[in-house]
């Protein structure tokens, strides 16, 4: 049995598909991270860099396992239940390497582009235009793949798990869909996947309904409770 730790973002959202998608017993625990619960003591003892995801799997290779950081509890998922990773070693580092785009790229920066569109207290032009134009920089790349291949790692796996909920999200906000018809279609195959949708489900109760509030946002981008323990 695995025990996951999450909240509904797009890192944990990630997580939450492959975990459906692979079909692997889990157990869910909801981390509250505007109300500060990635702080708690039991949290930090799974992941001391206080971001969710996280899990803790009770058979791990050699007993019990804690990981955080999505990427590998995606390639830990993805080699435990052998699937949804090629097998070839060629086919394997494609993979990865599609998996680090997301990791180092689509995440990052999307996520920055969030932060100064609708949570920075002041509006920096400079800022704005910078993270939505290396945004649509990434979707861009991802287009050019796409129409090579109809996956990104030529076949369904981890990578576009990985990247889904990030393109999902960003659609309308840094970028049009009509600029990017194909990964509009990737978009929409895997929409459809009956595992995607109980993944996108999974906590979704728990999804802001407003605007966020000033205490979450201290929370969230000031760190003020990691930083005094």
């Amino acid at each position: 049995m695995i025990d996951l730790f999450s909240w509904p973002t797009p890192n944990g959202q990630k997580v939450h598909i492959a975990l459906e998608e692979t079909g692997l017993a889990y157990t869910t625990h909801a981390v509250n991270i505007g109300a500060g619960e990635q702080f708690s003591p039991e949290f930090l003892a799974i992941n001391p860099n206080h971001r969710i995801p996280a899990i803790v799997d009770q058979d791990g290779p050699a007993g019990k396992l804690a990981l955080f950081e999505s990427g590998a509890i995606l390639v830990y998922l993805a080699d435990k239940a052998g699937n949804f990773m090629p097998a070839d070693a060629a086919g394997r580092y494609v993979c990865l390497q599609w998996l680090m785009f997301q990791m180092s790229g689509i995440g990052p920066m999307f996520g920055q582009f969030a932060h100064f569109n609708a949570y920075a207290p002041e509006k920096l032009d400079y800022a704005i235009e910078r993270y939505r134009k290396e945004a649509r920089r990434l979707v861009g790349v991802m287009e050019k793949r796409l129409k090579q291949e109809p996956f990104l790692a030529g076949t369904y796996s981890i990578a576009d798990m990985a990247a889904w909920p990030w393109i999902h999200v960003g659609a309308t906000r840094s970028f049009e869909w009509d600029d990017y018809p194909k990964v509009k279609a990737w978009h929409d195959v895997i929409e459809a996947r009956p595992a995607v949708q109980r993944g996108m489900a999974l906590l979704a109760e728990h999804r802001r309904p407003g605007p966020m509030d000033e205490k979450a946002k201290d929370v969230l981008f000031g760190a003020k409770q990691f930083e005094k323990r």
